[in-house]
C-alpha cells in the first residue's frame, strides 16, 4: 500500500515539474560573423523588457561560484560569463607562478605571485567587462563578463547558445564578445518570448581582428616565474 502511494506521489511530482517546465519559455540564441562562420565564446544576455533584471533572491541565496584556470600560461576558459555577485577562484595548474590582475572599472583586483589555488576566490559584484592579465605573462589575456540577469549563456563552437526558464515575457537581449567592433547596446534585440516554448534569434557580428601579443623568448622556462 506503501509503496503504490509513493508511486502515485512521485508521479504527481513529475507532472507538476511537468507543467512548470511547459509553462516557461526559452530563447535559442546563434551567433556567427559576417561570412556566417560561427562565433564561439559570445555571451548572449536576456532582461526583462520592463526592466525586472532578476526574480527576487531567495534568503541566503547566493550566486554559483566561477573558476578561472591558468594552463599551459594561459586563462582557461578565455571568456567566462558569471552573475554579478559570484565569486571566482583562479587556480594555477601551471608549473610556473602567476600573478593575476585586472584594472577594469568593474572589477580592480591583483592576486599577489602564486602557485595552486589562492586563499581567497574574488568576488566580481559590479556589472561589466573584466579584462584579466598576469603580470608574468604579457600574452595571457582572459575576460570575465559580469551580468546584471540571471539569464545569460555562452556560445560554444557551434556559435549556439541557449537561455532557458524564463518566464513568457517580452525580452531585451544583446550579444557581446571580447573583439565586438561596436559597442554591446547596439546589439540590442527586442525578443518576443511572451508564450511558452522557444524563440529563435540570431546575430551576425562584425569582430576585430584579433591581435595576439608574441610569447617572450626564453618564457616557456623561467625558472620560479
Amino acid at each position: 500500500m506503501k509503496n503504490s502511494r509513493s508511486s502515485v506521489l512521485i508521479a504527481m511530482l513529475a507532472l507538476s515539474i511537468g507543467a512548470a517546465q511547459a509553462q516557461t519559455a526559452e530563447i535559442s540564441a546563434t551567433v556567427t560573423d559576417e561570412q556566417g562562420v560561427p562565433i564561439a565564446d559570445a555571451v548572449v544576455i536576456a532582461l526583462a523588457a520592463e526592466g525586472a533584471a532578476r526574480p527576487p533572491a531567495k534568503a541566503g541565496e547566493r550566486p554559483r561560484g566561477g573558476v578561472v584556470d591558468q594552463v599551459g600560461k594561459e586563462f582557461t576558459p578565455k571568456v567566462t560569463a558569471v552573475l554579478a555577485g559570484t565569486a571566482v577562484t583562479f587556480p594555477n595548474h601551471d608549473d610556473v607562478r602567476h600573478q593575476v590582475y585586472s584594472f577594469a572599472p568593474a572589477k580592480r583586483c591583483e592576486l599577489p605571485l602564486y602557485a595552486g589555488v589562492p586563499a581567497e576566490p574574488v568576488v566580481f559584484d559590479k556589472p561589466g567587462v573584466v579584462v584579466l592579465g598576469c603580470n608574468i605573462h604579457d600574452w595571457m589575456i582572459g575576460y570575465i563578463y559580469v551580468s546584471e540577469s540571471p539569464y545569460f549563456a555562452k556560445t560554444g563552437k557551434d556559435g549556439k547558445a541557449m537561455i532557458a526558464e524564463l518566464a513568457p515575457r517580452t525580452y531585451a537581449v544583446r550579444v557581446w564578445h571580447p573583439r565586438l567592433e561596436v559597442a554591446e547596446e547596439t546589439m540590442q534585440k527586442s525578443v518576443d518570448a511572451s508564450r511558452p516554448g522557444r524563440v529563435d534569434v540570431a546575430w551576425q557580428l562584425k569582430l576585430k581582428r584579433e591581435v595576439k601579443v608574441r610569447r617572450a623568448p626564453g618564457a616557456e622556462g623561467r625558472g620560479r616565474y
